[in-house]
């Protein structure tokens, strides 16, 4: 949501993009500049055309997650604004969790093989040393579209 990247846009000072490398109609919005010698890049789901509420779940931030991901060509993916959804598990607002895998548990597909398919369980890249260098804890993070999502701790890490 533009609410929580706002911090970040105005820290780094970046600018709105007036002409959209997104698709014609898509509320999205993205932020550019430079940091040193990075290109950053904070794009936001933008607001529903009918209601005029933020663009949130899991279907608006893959599809913005792939346009972005074709259209700037980033060496690196921080996916923020999740954490809110934890509270219950323990977690505040600016902590951030290294993902050892994750899963989608919102396609209910009855079928051997198919219900393996339908979770859509995948591991996240291994990062120890981001791990170890930043005091890092990993967790396994689950998402549903009609619950919370959750996260497990992931003993020994």
């Amino acid at each position: 949501m533009q609410t929580e990247a706002s911090p970040l846009v105005n820290k780094f000072q970046l600018t709105e993009e007036p002409d959209s490398v997104f698709p014609k109609g898509v509320p999205w919005v993205r932020y550019y500049g430079k940091y040193k010698d990075l290109n950053i890049n904070i794009v936001c789901p933008g607001k529903d055309a009918t209601l005029g509420v933020d663009s949130v779940g899991t279907v608006s931030a893959s599809l913005l997650a792939y346009a972005s991901i074709q259209a700037l060509q980033p060496d690196l993916i921080i996916n923020a604004g999740t954490a809110g959804g934890f509270k219950a598990k323990g977690a505040s607002i600016g902590d951030v969790f290294l993902a050892s895998d994750v899963a989608f548990h919102d396609r209910r597909i009855p079928i051997p093989v198919f219900d393996l398919y339908g979770v859509c369980t995948r591991q996240a890249f291994s990062t120890p040393n981001l791990a170890k260098e930043l005091y890092l804890k990993i967790y396994q993070i689950l998402w549903e579209d009609y619950r919370q999502p959750t996260i497990r701790r992931i003993e020994g890490e």
